[in-house]
């Protein structure tokens, strides 16, 4: 009897834990952050090993621009998983956006890490998407003395042209936009868009008709068009 009692505890604990969980999930979709971490943290103190809750702390930290606290979870995630390529995907996007945070010294120090973690994710996953469109941006965006190159940010663009054309078109366009080579840029821009005919393809040829080429008719005619078609 006394067993009986005992199995029923547990299970209604483990209900009572699951029921949390599923909250903090819910209240995480609805963009509440700081409800959705407390109840995260609170089922996590029961269910230490739980990393989908890890990984959510790591994401809310995030949304919230905690970069320290975001490092933290990720680190975890990818200590425990270390062949999991979105773990070192988000791991060095945290890293990347905390070391725009702080002064251009320390930042330095942080290059390597946050390049080495995009490369392993890469590697690890031969179709992520996100961690070479990562290295697109941080090889244009790094002066070449601590590292910057076209010629890798291209390599890594191509790789994107073989997974998908939309976002392949998408990297060539935008490494043409940061060095002011609008025509190209706008040409790279149309066929994703052409392809992809999104929300975000639509908005980088948009912005770059309206803010880089000045041309406020294509601008409005494209709207127009996007528009009729949505």
């Amino acid at each position: 009897m006394k067993f009986l009692t005992c199995l029923l505890l547990l299970i209604s604990i483990q209900m009572v834990a699951e029921t949390d969980f599923d909250k903090a999930e819910k209240l995480y979709q609805q963009e509440k952050w700081q409800q959705a971490k407390t109840l995260f943290e609170s089922y996590l103190k029961e269910n230490p090993t739980n990393f989908k809750a890890i990984e959510y702390l790591g994401d809310i930290a995030g949304h919230q621009k905690k970069w320290d606290e975001a490092i933290k979870q990720y680190k975890i995630l990818k200590v425990q998983f270390p062949k999991t390529a979105n773990y070192w995907y988000k791991f060095g996007g945290a890293m990347g956006m905390k070391a725009k945070s702080v002064n251009k010294f320390k930042a330095l120090g942080m290059i390597d890490e946050i390049e080495s973690s995009f490369i392993t994710a890469a590697k690890l996953d031969a179709k992520h998407i996100d961690s070479r469109w990562a290295l697109v941006m941080l090889y244009i965006e790094l002066p070449g003395i601590v590292g910057g190159s076209e010629k890798k940010a291209i390599k890594y663009s191509d790789e994107l042209m073989s997974l998908s054309k939309v976002d392949g078109y998408l990297s060539k366009g935008y490494i043409d936009e940061y060095f002011d080579r609008y025509s190209n840029a706008e040409t790279n821009y149309i066929k994703a868009h052409e392809i992809g005919n999104s929300k975000t393809t639509f908005q980088k040829l948009y912005n770059l008709y309206l803010k880089k080429l000045k041309d406020k008719v294509k601008a409005q005619k494209l709207k127009e068009q996007f528009e009729n078609k949505v």
